[in-house]
């Protein structure tokens, strides 16, 4: 069964990738979107054996790599950290090719388009099951492949090219960092073997080795280089510039990526590392500084997009620094919880942006929509779900909330209780950055749907401006939901997006957490008794943050563009990203254009 999660994927692309001209579009859809529908229900039992149950399973598949002393196997280790996984990864992936189907009906390129799709969850599903190092890092580099493939789908588009090509470049830099990481824990350990490596680790405590002259560390050192890893796939900051550009792929694919495969990756190693980087604090330390800020800087950033995929894919930039403050407080459980409900509620939001944008004729510019609540209800309604559950609604003490509620708060909180100058710097972080969180999902909420159309006005007076892809906005009357092959994906994802949180909190940082994570993850978290100020704080800037956007965007609906038409300093740092891609084509990419050039 456990074999069969994760190969069946692959079969389905290789049946659509090689075999698509043959059988046909339908049948190249039917057959990878069966068979991952297949994968997701035995992830699902395979959830209940292994999280709930207690068993653990290591399954050989063939022997890889002999030589000397060195084994490297193909195995599949499921234990609770994988079966979490196997649920979020199957389950997201087999939604979003079934919403393909409506989504890419018009595509000419089907097969190609559902083959790349299947070897993406394939390459995800074969590192989250990995039991060494060099496994985990043949699927680390197929879902960087699989990226690319996917970003650039559309080979046409200048600018679908130019960003697959800077996903590409932007993780191999990380991805330098995470291979030097696997060869330091083979030339210290003599083993890529997870258990073994773990095992060992406690005996290397205090130890240190001569680089360049100087006596470093070498757990740290291990540790910072696989963080090097996770921060290019899960685009923290300094190696996050690649991810707002993946919009341009296909809408599904930005779903699948930012919900469920590449970006969780980086959280996946930090947290299936985690008795190593328990052994050192100063990695803890820096994860926890990358994490917060992170989180601080792409929401900062998503303030004054327009864009409505854009928006969301700082959104998710934000939501993963969460993730890694939590990994750095030692809340791993609750960093898992947080990517769990989080691929529920960000596919939802990327799937029905998708839907809008279905609806609007690929139109994805916020500023030409608005009032569309009248015309796609059911698309209005996931959309408020997944803006609750993304901004954390919930009342504390009650217990009671959407599925991020839960999550984002025993983050905010482990943070909190670090009582360390670091937790209290990730707190402060945190805090600021669920009030922007608030401000930018509803900006974008209210922009999209109530107020008055925007579309016509904007298409009479630009009449020779359509966007880039020369689209127009229709006419509101024209403005249709998709089809139910789009809709029920939606349906379901809104569900887990609801209650996710409800019903799994006791599993992943309630009481039954040590039971549930057998070990797989290091249980941390805030311990004892918080103020009650702390415990209000998320819901207040939550609060404050829909109210500054409905007095924007519904109450005075000129102010925004009298104020954006001002350029103050503060307003152009934001929108253009704190100059990042600036610096970096000023630093890197002229000198290389230079030296390629000369020689």
């Amino acid at each position: 069964m456990y074999a069969a999660i994760v190969f069946l994927p692959i079969i389905g692309s290789a049946i659509a990738g090689l075999f698509g001209r043959l059988i046909g579009n339908r049948a190249s859809e039917l057959v990878t979107t069966g068979l991952l529908f297949a994968s997701a229900a035995l992830s699902i039992v395979a959830f209940k054996d292994v999280a709930l149950d207690g068993h653990k399973y290591i399954i050989p598949i063939l022997p890889w790599i002999h030589s000397a002393t060195f084994t490297a196997d193909w195995t599949v280790r499921v234990d609770s950290i994988t079966a979490v996984m196997l649920v979020v990864v199957t389950g997201v992936s087999s939604l979003v090719h079934l919403y393909s189907i409506g989504y890419m009906a018009e595509d000419p390129y089907r097969p190609r388009f559902f083959s790349y799709l299947s070897l993406f969850t394939f390459a995800m599903l074969m590192l989250v099951t990995a039991n060494n190092f060099l496994q985990l890092f043949f699927g680390w580099e197929g879902v960087g492949l699989a990226s690319y493939l996917l970003i650039g789908f559309w080979y046409t588009r200048p600018s679908a090219n130019a960003a697959a090509i800077k996903a590409f470049i932007v993780n191999r830099v990380g991805d330098f960092g995470f291979a030097l990481g696997i060869f330091g824990i083979w030339a210290v350990f003599g083993t890529l073997d997870f258990d073994a490596v773990f095992t060992a680790a406690p005996h290397m405590v205090g130890k240190s080795f001569v680089f360049a002259g100087h006596n470093l560390d070498i757990l740290t050192t291990l540790c910072l280089l696989l963080f090097v890893g996770a921060m290019g796939k899960s685009a923290q900051l300094g190696l996050h510039t690649w991810l707002p550009d993946a919009m341009e792929g296909p809408t599904p694919v930005s779903a699948l990526i930012h919900a469920a495969t590449m970006v969780t990756a980086g959280v996946f190693l930090v947290c299936r590392c985690s008795p190593l980087f328990q052994l050192s604090p100063v990695a803890l330390t820096f994860v926890t500084f990358i994490g917060a800020t992170t989180a601080f800087f792409a929401a900062s950033v998503g303030l004054f997009q327009n864009d409505i995929k854009r928006v969301i894919a700082y959104s998710t930039c934000s939501q993963l620094g969460y993730m890694f403050a939590a990994a750095g407080v030692s809340a791993y459980n609750a960093a898992m919880f947080h990517l769990f409900t989080h691929a529920f509620f960000k596919a939802l939001l990327f799937l029905s942006a998708g839907a809008v944008i279905h609806s609007m004729h690929h139109e994805q510019d916020m500023r030409k929509m608005g009032g569309l609540a009248r015309a796609i209800p059911f698309t209005w309604a996931m959309m408020l779900i997944g803006n609750l559950a993304l901004t954390g609604v919930g009342i504390p003490y009650l217990s009671v909330g959407l599925a991020g509620f839960y999550s984002k708060d025993a983050i905010i909180n482990s943070a909190f209780g670090a009582h360390s100058g670091i937790g209290s710097y990730a707190f402060t972080l945190l805090i600021l950055s669920a009030g922007m969180t608030s401000f930018y999902s509803w900006r974008q909420f209210l922009m999209t749907f109530h107020g008055r159309y925007r579309g016509q006005d904007h298409n009479e007076h630009h009449d020779d401006h359509a966007d880039d892809h020369g689209h127009h906005a229709p006419k509101l009357e024209e403005v249709h939901e998709s089809p139910l092959v789009m809709l029920v994906p939606l349906g379901l994802l809104a569900l887990g997006a609801a209650f996710a949180g409800m019903a799994f909190s006791h599993f992943f940082i309630g009481e039954g957490a040590h039971e549930f994570w057998k070990a797989s993850v290091f249980v941390g978290g805030a311990e004892g008794a918080l103020p009650v100020w702390v415990e209000l704080a998320p819901l207040t800037v939550t609060i404050i943050g829909f109210l500054i956007a409905f007095y924007y965007y519904i109450l005075h609906p000129a102010l925004p563009k009298k104020l954006a038409d001002r350029k103050g300093l503060l307003y152009l740092f934001l929108f253009n990203k704190w100059y990042f891609d600036e610096l970096y084509d000023f630093l890197f990419v002229r000198p290389a254009f230079a030296l390629g050039r000369f020689l």
